[in-house]
């Protein structure tokens, strides 16, 4: 029998926030480490392995939840225990182990000797599974805080960088703005429903006749706000293409995939959970209608005119975020399911690029355009072939991972009614070959600028062998996706009405 935890008890408390604790606990002690060997040599890289070390106990905690069948005995209060939440905290926490191994060697090469580094990836992730766990608006912000603050650093961690330092910079003010639209919607929800809770707000809604209240309106409006910035939807992308040029780009990789992942993950479980009922999806699928459109057409077409890889990967980003937009934007499990499918394979071919460019490049990396890549096939054929696989799969070729994701978003679009929005989005998929397909072509068809044009690019045996297993994941997926295709359907079962207890159920007695 699956065991059924009680929040209102400690041992329930505690056994539903078991990874993040375990990850907090493991944080600080790392920290204390860092700090006390901060200056002995090597010291970067022996903080890096230990995070790695506490990221694979964190995601074991996680499968051990998933795997035992753990709920939550009555209403959720403040964290959820579903598979939704571990799906996406598995997702974070891949996430975050592929930022810290790409990095072992890019911060000894860039002579940026700051143990810290690895620490902050950690207090990211943290306050990421928070927010992919959050039943509480308040346990939402907090998460929200924790990942922007440790990413506000991590962005400007080089601390000899001017652009860096702009980066974080602008990055911290914008991302404060957000949080100010956050919390405010945060406020005016509770005006409107008195409680911050996803499940007492979703009960309140229909009672109170509230669907049409202009406080509670007001509150989801400035809610998606805040978290159209945290996701770079359009309008609120004007940051992510300084803030992902000017941030190490093994940070870069993180930001646009992990951040992202723990972002729309809240999105959805507070859209599905406190606003899904068909009176509430009237009100806010168009909003996610047209912002999902808008940051499709907007991403791809400024992504055209990129000629550094960096800036191009960041606006490639931007649509991506689109994509994902509308998945959700039907309100259906089998959207949460596309979206849990297509995100996790988004974070391998996004880190893999980015890994690949971090390899390439020198300082930042914020001068590779696309043209220096030409003939690194010659020199670097089974490099060349990793970023093809990633380029192919952002695309959506068939027989990638990405082909796939599209396919299901789209068939959860179209299910929905959605066939416009699933037309824009076949439409700005073929724009992308624009700029995806000439990255291939400079590595293949056009011949190196010198002898000595790739000479500088050494591929380290970890990095490596993390890269070759990623783009086998890409093709093997997009061949055979059903056992994670499964596993993401299992996911949105979160979200299912047989699995949403009634208010007035009893509480059965916790483990």
């Amino acid at each position: 029998m699956s065991p059924l935890l009680d929040l209102d008890r400690g041992w329930g408390l505690l056994r539903a926030a078991l990874p993040e604790t375990i990850l907090s606990v493991w944080a600080m002690l790392l920290l204390l480490d860092a700090a006390w060997h901060h200056k002995e040599p090597g010291a970067q890289r022996r903080t890096g392995v230990l995070a790695l070390a506490g990221l694979a106990v964190t995601a074991a905690a996680v499968v051990w939840l998933w795997a035992s069948g753990a709920r939550i005995a009555g209403i959720p209060t403040s964290l959820a225990v579903d598979p939704f939440r571990f799906a996406v905290d598995l997702i974070v926490l891949l996430a975050a182990a592929l930022a810290i191994v790409f990095s072992l060697d890019y911060l000894e090469r860039e002579e940026i000797r700051i143990p810290e580094y690895h620490v902050l990836v950690l207090f990211a992730a943290i306050g990421m599974m928070l927010l992919a766990a959050g039943e509480d608006l308040f346990v939402l912000f907090l998460g929200l805080e924790l990942m922007s603050v440790s990413v506000y650093v991590l962005s400007g961690i080089d601390r000899r960088s001017k652009v860096g330092g702009e980066a974080a910079l602008k990055y911290f003010l914008l991302g404060a703005f957000a949080s100010a639209f956050f919390l405010y919607g945060i406020a005016l929800l509770y005006g409107a429903t008195g409680s911050t809770r996803l499940p007492m707000i979703a009960a309140q809604i229909g009672p109170l006749q509230l669907v049409h209240h202009p406080m509670l309106l007001a509150g989801l409006a400035l809610l998606l706000v805040g978290f159209g910035f945290k996701v770079a939807a359009v309008p609120f992308h004007m940051w992510t293409p300084d803030v992902y040029d000017g941030a190490p780009t093994p940070v870069t990789g993180f930001m646009s995939t992990a951040v992202k992942a723990a972002a729309f993950g809240a999105l959805v479980r507070v859209l599905l959970e406190a606003f899904g009922t068909s009176d509430m999806h009237v009100v806010w699928a168009p909003v996610v209608w047209w912002l999902a459109a808008v940051t499709m057409v907007v991403g791809n077409l400024i992504a055209l005119a990129q000629r550094s890889l960096k800036r191009m990967l960041a606006y490639s980003s931007i649509a991506h975020a689109g994509y994902l937009l509308t998945a959700l934007v039907a309100g259906t499990t089998a959207g949460a399911a596309a979206f849990l499918f297509y995100l996790l394979f988004y974070t391998l071919m996004t880190v893999g690029a980015f890994a690949i460019l971090a390899l390439k490049g020198r300082g930042g990396e914020r001068d590779v355009l696309i043209d220096d890549l030409a003939g690194l096939a010659e020199s670097h054929p089974w490099l060349a072939l990793g970023l093809t696989v990633c380029m192919l799969s952002l695309l959506g070729f068939p027989g990638t991972a990405g082909f796939i994701g599209k396919w299901y978003i789209l068939v959860s679009a179209t299910g929905g009614g959605y066939t416009v929005l699933a037309a824009i989005l076949v439409v700005t998929s073929v724009i992308s070959a624009g700029y995806y397909l000439p990255v291939v072509m400079a590595m293949y068809m056009k011949p190196q600028s010198h002898e000595r044009a790739h000479a500088g690019v050494l591929v380290p045996h970890l990095s490596g062998v993390t890269l070759a297993v990623m783009v086998a994941a890409l093709l093997v997926f997009g061949l055979w996706p059903n056992k994670v295709l499964d596993a993401a359907r299992a996911g949105s079962h979160a979200f299912l009405p047989a699995s949403v207890n009634t208010i007035s159920a009893p509480v059965p007695v916790a483990n």
